[in-house]
């Protein structure tokens, strides 16, 4: 496992983390009362996050052109008998590994388990958890693509919301020399700034052998939350660039239906039931139907960004999620993964990180039959269950009492559904921590600060508000040393903006 970070560590590389310049860090003006209206108006609060939605999209919807070498080289290697690999890290990485399941599923015309592979940072196991630092490592990069057999002909198409993750980069750079087709790179912060500030995303952007695709459409509706519009954006992108046939009319047609006809204001009940329900001290458990690997990107991305406890391994004494994932009618762990990426898991058996990335560790993440008895034997607490089935030609949301159709039109492919379904749980899960105060205003006070990047955003939130609130303007370099500090006593959920800027407001009175 990579050592842990203290002072030293970060701070002789801090500059390369700062990042507060870019747009995808910046706070959204449409947004800045989110939390309140979580708490007290979720109607505007929904509208709020449906519009940026709509702003980023439409924003896509004037780039669509800039796509077209995008699908013109996917078709082309898929025909030719080469591979595409799919690449990011984080949410990145779930919507490559997603993808990938589309594209499969008759999205992507000839696609089949053995010429698209989607893969992010960490393996197949970070679809759960985070591997801590792994993203920090481009090195890891270039051997997750040579062990998944990369080779000449071969087209890697790489994505990253800020356009700056190490591990992304370090995959784009290494099939630019690697492969005669050259790499996409597909990012959502503007060059100016990235060129300016971000050495290592000035490499790619000067790089001629990697082909940019530049999809900024400005800041998160939860700042630096690039799990919701820059995801989304890119997640469309090259989804929509896989259509065998007019991929601008068929997300014209999409757009229609996700952010027009579609009323969103029917999640406020749900949002309001599950928040209940954390605060009653009950847990939670989604059965995805068909949706799962969109079911499973949503709950398992909440854990980062508002610093809950991870989904927890089978037999171990992790402090237990508050929600978990059940795919019924799977006899097994293996069973269950199986029907989860419709493909066998990608370990990576990489010495010291296997207990992290491996088949045994994978494996311990057990959301096969009878999952919701073996949790309440373990915590004693109730459950609530949470459904997402098909019905028909709708999809369909169960919680308790509540349930609601969501009419799908002709024409709406299996991507449509998961991109609209995807947003639509983003819009919920968000909404259900601004109930439970895991955010102030539009700024994720409670984020792990598990890697470079997510420190820096710490820091920064810290100072935001030991200047707002108190007046005080330490430099960058003591709260970094403090909130390293302090992240080492850190408890579960506890928010590590909070406690850092505790820690100082105590360290300067007199």
């Amino acid at each position: 496992m990579n050592p842990p970070v203290d002072s030293p560590d970060f701070l002789a590389v801090a500059s390369r983390f700062q990042l507060g310049m870019l747009d995808t860090e910046r706070p959204h003006p449409q947004t800045l009362r989110l939390a309140e209206w979580a708490r007290g108006d979720l109607p505007a609060a929904l509208a709020a996050l449906r519009a940026v939605d709509r702003e980023a999209l439409e924003i896509l919807r004037g780039r669509f052109s800039s796509l077209a070498p995008l699908r013109i080289a996917m078709r082309e290697v898929i025909d030719r008998g080469d591979r595409i690999f799919l690449c990011g890290c984080g949410a990145t990485g779930r919507l490559s590994i997603a993808l990938e399941i589309f594209a499969r599923a008759g999205l992507l015309r000839g696609a089949n388990v053995s010429n698209i592979i989607g893969f992010m940072a960490g393996g197949d196991a970070a679809l759960i958890r985070a591997i801590e630092r792994f993203e920090d490592h481009p090195e890891h990069a270039e051997r997750q693509l040579r062990e998944l057999g990369f080779r000449d002909g071969d087209l890697l198409v790489a994505s990253t919301e800020g356009g700056e993750t190490p591990f992304v980069i370090g995959a784009a750079e290494t099939a630019a020399t690697a492969s005669r087709e050259r790499p996409f790179f597909l990012y959502c912060n503007p060059d100016d700034l990235l060129h300016r500030h971000v050495e290592r995303s000035r490499r790619v952007l000067d790089n001629g052998s990697i082909r940019k695709i530049n999809l900024a459409v400005g800041p998160m509706a939860l700042s630096g939350s690039t799990r919701m519009q820059a995801s989304t954006v890119l997640m469309a992108a090259i989804g929509f660039s896989m259509v065998p046939e007019g991929p601008e009319t068929a997300f014209a047609r999409w757009m229609d239906w996700a952010l027009g006809e579609l009323d969103w204001q029917f999640l406020a009940p749900f949002i309001e039931s599950e928040a209940s329900a954390y605060e009653a001290g009950e847990d939670v458990i989604y059965e995805p139907g068909p949706f799962q690997i969109s079911v499973l990107t949503d709950t398992t991305e909440r854990s980062p960004t508002f610093a809950l406890p991870p989904f927890e391994r089978s037999g171990s004494s992790e402090p237990p999620s508050r929600c978990y994932l059940h795919v019924p009618g799977t006899r097994s762990p293996a069973e269950a993964w199986t029907q989860l990426l419709e493909r066998s898991p990608r370990p990576l058996e990489w010495g010291s990180l296997s207990h992290l990335t491996g088949a045994e560790a994978i494996l311990q993440f057990d959301f096969s039959s009878g999952l919701p008895e073996r949790r309440r034997l373990r915590t004693g607490r109730p459950q609530r269950l949470f459904q997402i089935a098909r019905k028909g030609d709708g999809i369909v949301w169960r919680f308790g009492d509540l349930e609601h159709r969501i009419p799908v039109p002709d024409g709406i492919s299996l991507l449509g559904e998961n991109l609209v379904l995807k947003m639509l749980l983003n819009a919920h899960s968000t909404l259900v921590m601004g109930r439970l105060g895991r955010y102030e205003g539009n700024c994720m006070t409670y984020v792990a600060a598990n890697n470079f990047k997510l420190i820096d955003r710490a820091i920064r939130y810290a100072l935001q508000r030991l200047e707002q609130r108190h007046g005080l303007k330490p430099d960058y370099e003591t709260v970094a040393r403090v909130l390293l500090r302090e992240k080492a006593h850190l408890a579960p959920g506890e928010p590590i903006v909070g406690r850092t800027v505790a820690a100082i407001l105590q360290e300067s009175q007199p």
